[in-house]
């Protein structure tokens, strides 16, 4: 097999309905997800604290920065309806809000950071 035809072969398994979901796929794919009041990415805000992936099944343990947020059931929703679409093979999408630990700004990623003002 030559190299342009085994990288071929490596691009379609990523893209095949039976390829395996990875987290860092899970976390690239929430940075499209803002938070509508800040106008930043929940994984960039640090929102996101655990993924999990087990073949096509994903788990994800995120928080708000306040559990008085009003907007949870907005973002959750978004960010379900975007891994659905994106993986629509996946067995089962769970997204679980944690309150432990609770957000703090320095869970920010220095980019977010930097666009709120604040130093990085």
């Amino acid at each position: 097999m030559t190299e342009a035809n085994g990288k071929l072969a490596a691009d379609l398994s990523a893209h095949s309905p039976l390829a395996a979901i990875t987290p860092d796929q899970v976390r690239e794919c929430l940075l499209q997800v803002e938070d509508p009041e800040l106008g930043i990415n929940i994984v960039d805000l640090g929102l996101v604290y655990e993924v999990w992936t087990v073949g096509n099944e994903i788990t994800i343990h995120m928080t708000m920065t306040s559990a008085a947020c009003p907007l949870h059931a907005e973002m959750t929703r978004e960010a379900e309806e975007l891994l659905w679409r994106r993986w629509p093979q996946a067995g089962e999408i769970r997204i679980e809000l944690v309150w432990n630990p609770r957000w703090t700004p320095e869970m920010m990623s220095p980019a977010a950071r930097r666009s709120l003002g604040w130093k990085a």
